[in-house]
């Protein structure tokens, strides 16, 4: 197994000697492959698609046709962009998913750092013979791949997507698909720049994109004005009747039932960017917002400053994520697991308090 850690800078990464020697690597494997897969993480994000859609454009330029995989079906605010629809949610045609994976010679996985997050395409994945890459930008990766990129310091997987393409390319690699498909990654893992890890680098990364061409209000008005009425009418109810705030802990959180889901018709990917909401709150430095599944609860953390989000989820739901953003899930009903919160959440009482203090200087 490689692993490779990039520098820093993405502009100036294109020009050390390690970058260099990396990005060969990824080009190689590429370059000697015949039936190239890409797969992103279930429940797949503007992020996980975004990455590899641009990922597929750049090797489509090599005289190649990757194929894509999901592990489940796409949200809705995604469907717009070119080339979706070319993507195979395994969960609906297992035998078409599970024929590409046995075919392939290599498999590029984007946006994930362990072998759960593919769902019923994992184990198939682990017993491939292909050789593997993993290309994605969380923390403590797990090395389960021939080459493991990882890079923390990106706001995303699809920025840094861009930069390993373009080194690839030796140049600006100036496809409009894959140009929009690596803007729709990084606003939304950064949720336009409202919450997320993102730099000086980020912003002039994006100042690229932009001078490329990228449609930004067209992008902004499929992902982050196309929402239904019921959705809005959730969003609302949501906020009035199921948020729950701890001042002292410097924490907020939304509960939702599957009823309350099925009252106003949810589809997937209408709670997104609910739990950023409540840290807009003054003195909240912690959101949280559960959902109710079947047999289960979805959790999704937001935190803002030095509280560590990623090591509650980590300790508390067996998730995982960012420092100020990520997410988990535990058994039981939606009172159990936000009893099972309410009961830890002391333990981290001075994190908090320490996160909020620092915020207000």
């Amino acid at each position: 197994t490689l692993l490779f850690f990039l520098p820093l800078s993405p502009l100036k990464a294109l020009k050390v000697p390690e970058f260099g020697k990396y990005t060969k690597e990824l080009k190689k494997l590429i370059e000697e492959s015949d039936h190239i897969l890409l797969i992103c993480h279930i429940n797949p994000d503007g992020d996980a698609i975004g990455a590899m859609l641009a990922m597929r454009r750049w090797i489509i330029s090599r005289g190649k046709e990757p194929a894509m995989i999901s592990p489940n079906a796409l949200q809705k605010f995604l469907l717009w962009m070119n080339d979706v629809d070319r993507v195979v949610d395994f969960h609906h045609n297992p035998a078409v998913g599970a024929e590409l994976i046995n075919n392939a010679d290599l498999i590029i996985m984007v946006d994930f750092n362990t072998t759960s997050r593919m769902g019923k395409a994992e184990q198939l994945i682990i017993n491939s013979t292909a050789k593997k890459v993993m290309i994605d930008h969380h923390p403590d990766p797990s090395a389960f791949a021939d080459l493991v990129i990882s890079d923390v310091s990106r706001s995303s997987t699809s920025e840094l997507v861009y930069f390993l393409v373009n080194g690839m390319e030796g140049c600006e690699f100036n496809d409009s698909d894959f140009i929009t498909a690596v803007y729709v990654g990084i606003i939304t893992d950064t949720g336009n720049f409202e919450h997320g890890y993102y730099t000086g680098d980020t912003m002039r990364t994006v100042g690229h994109l932009l001078d490329r061409g990228v449609d930004k209000e067209r992008v902004y008005n499929h992902i982050f004005s196309n929402f239904s009425p019921d959705r809005i009418r959730l969003k609302g109810f949501a906020l009035h009747s199921r948020m729950v705030v701890h001042p002292e802990l410097h924490t907020a959180y939304i509960w939702l039932t599957k009823e309350d889901l099925d009252r106003f018709h949810h589809v997937k990917g209408d709670t997104e960017g609910f739990a950023n909401v409540l840290l807009t709150m003054n003195g909240i430095v912690l959101s949280v917002l559960f959902i109710e599944r079947t047999g289960f609860v979805k959790m999704s953390l937001r935190s803002k400053g030095s509280f560590n989000a990623n090591e509650l989820s980590r300790k508390c739901f067996n998730g995982g994520g960012h420092r100020n953003a990520a997410g988990g899930e535990m058994k039981g009903t939606i009172h159990e697991v936000v009893n099972h919160f309410e009961n830890t959440l002391p333990s981290f009482r001075k994190e908090l308090e320490d996160a909020a203090e620092e915020m207000m200087k």
